[in-house]
């Protein structure tokens, strides 16, 4: 049985090995397939897309959209994008004009208050990188501001929080159009990690579904087996196809390793089998 991973991070956005590294290292890892899923980015997947060339690996072009439903964000994974679409790129340069602006006002906030945080030390290097919170918990650490990227979490990187502006974000059935139309699968990334009660994410699950997401993200590195035997229950309910991934950062998650997660994730290529048929039957005009 071969192995994948179809959630992995890079320097694209809020990773710390570049694309061709992370492809690099899916293939020293074994697996047979990853899906570069940068956050509201795209931007990696060339870079990916060429390194595989070099290795006995596939690249599944994709991203992990961030959306809002009921006050809380949420992500939505899109695998198999026509990442090159117009329209997609169009949406995505939006949403990166708007989280720049948000870090702009992030640094302003963090500065008043006697932090001084550059825009380059967020970078690090990596002009193109699409900058998050994980990139402002990173410096503040660095720089002794916090004890740890968990305290600069918990005090000051807080959305809403008087150093740390609401992002702005899509609305789901905008996320899944983009997805759609860019002729990808799309699946909810990690369903247990919003806090939404048993309830409200049966009520979530049926939405998407209804708005044309076929995935849910059943094994995930924060998942043990009783969770992920609920969400696969969960997304059978819904005739959804389980997907799965470690949801790899690199250094920005020391502790998630490419394809085993914390340890004991294990991604069945058969999974990844079960879309590309589901993807087949949906473009069979018989």
């Amino acid at each position: 049985m071969s192995l994948i991973d179809l959630h992995v991070h890079s320097t694209a956005s809020d990773g710390t090995f570049s694309p061709g590294e992370v492809t690099a290292l899916a293939a020293e890892a074994g697996l047979s397939a990853i899906a570069l899923t940068d956050h509201d980015t795209v931007d990696g997947v060339p870079q990916a897309l060429e390194a595989a060339k070099r290795l006995s690996i596939q690249v599944i072009p994709g991203a992990e959209l961030s959306a809002q439903w009921h006050g809380k964000e949420i992500h939505i994974l899109g695998l198999f994008l026509r990442w090159d679409s117009p329209d997609l790129l169009r949406a995505l340069k939006e949403l990166r004009q708007k989280r720049e602006e948000r870090n702009d006002e992030i640094i302003r906030r963090l500065g008043k208050a006697g932090f001084s945080i550059t825009k380059e030390e967020l970078q690090a290097g990596s002009p193109d990188t699409v900058i998050t919170r994980a990139h402002f918990a990173r410096v503040m650490t660095e720089k002794g501001y916090t004890a740890s990227r968990k305290e600069a979490f918990s005090r000051y990187l807080k959305p809403g929080g008087p150093y740390c502006p609401p992002k702005e974000q899509l609305f789901p059935e905008t996320a899944l159009s983009l997805i759609l139309e860019a002729g990808g699968f799309a699946a909810l990334a990690h369903p247990l990690q919003y806090g939404f009660s048993n309830q409200e994410l049966e009520e979530l699950t049926g939405y998407l579904s209804g708005l044309g997401m076929k995935g849910l993200e059943v094994y995930h590195s924060s998942n043990n087996s009783y969770e992920s035997r609920k969400l696969k229950e969960l997304a059978v309910r819904h005739h959804l196809l389980p997907t799965g991934g470690s949801d790899f950062h690199g250094d920005n998650k020391p502790d998630i390793r490419i394809g085993c997660g914390r340890g004991n994730l294990r991604v069945s290529s058969l999974l990844l089998d079960d879309i590309l048929r589901s993807r087949e039957q949906a473009s069979d005009p018989a």
